[in-house]
């Protein structure tokens, strides 16, 4: 076994899947969130597990990765990444409820919640977009394999076109990273 033949057929797939996105609903979504920095209104990010991080880095590389020109960043926070809150709000409510009840004691209107979840049926992050759309707060999905539950609760939804869990994450990372580099070009301009 050539461990090395496996190593880069991973990587060729998971790059021949990536060039295969809808790159209009990534600039639509670049474009909403460049609207929401001049509004001032606040993003919020969610994701379990692998997608928790993604959602984490996401709030870092949006309020200081977008620091430009000695202007300050994006309002973002992460709503998973509060160990005390996640975990009072799961033991004293349920694990499904954890992001929606911190969304309906923070969230403004026009601001936006961005989930990301590799199956799209993420009981939580399902919850949390219902409660977003209640709340008028505007909804961001990155998602893979079919779209799942996410499909129809998302006002901008962008599919990762792979069905490996590995690779759907690996997709959106990407998506994350070539957001944050387009909106310093953008703010830059």
């Amino acid at each position: 076994m050539d461990i090395s033949e496996l190593l880069k057929d991973y990587i060729d797939d998971v790059a021949r899947r990536a060039v295969e996105s809808d790159f209009d609903t990534l600039a639509a979504i670049v474009e909403r969130l460049v609207r929401a920095k001049a509004e001032r209104k606040t993003i919020y990010t969610a994701g379990n597990g692998g997608s928790a991080a993604t959602a984490s880095h996401c709030c870092n590389d949006l309020l200081k990765g977008c620091q430009v020109d000695g202007n300050d960043g994006f309002k973002a926070i992460c709503l998973a990444d509060s160990n005390s809150i996640v975990t009072c709000l799961a033991n004293d409510f349920s694990y499904a409820d954890i992001f929606s009840i911190q969304l309906k004691t923070l969230a403004e209107k026009d601001d936006i919640l961005l989930v990301f979840s590799g199956s799209g049926n993420s009981p939580n992050i399902i919850s949390a977009l219902q409660t977003a759309r209640e709340a008028g707060v505007f909804t961001i999905g990155f998602t893979g394999r079919d779209g799942g539950r996410m499909k129809g609760l998302c006002d901008l939804l962008l599919i990762a076109p792979s069905d490996s869990m590995e690779q759907i994450e690996d997709i959106h990372l990407m998506y994350e990273h070539a957001m944050v580099c387009s909106i310093r070009k953008i703010l830059s301009a």
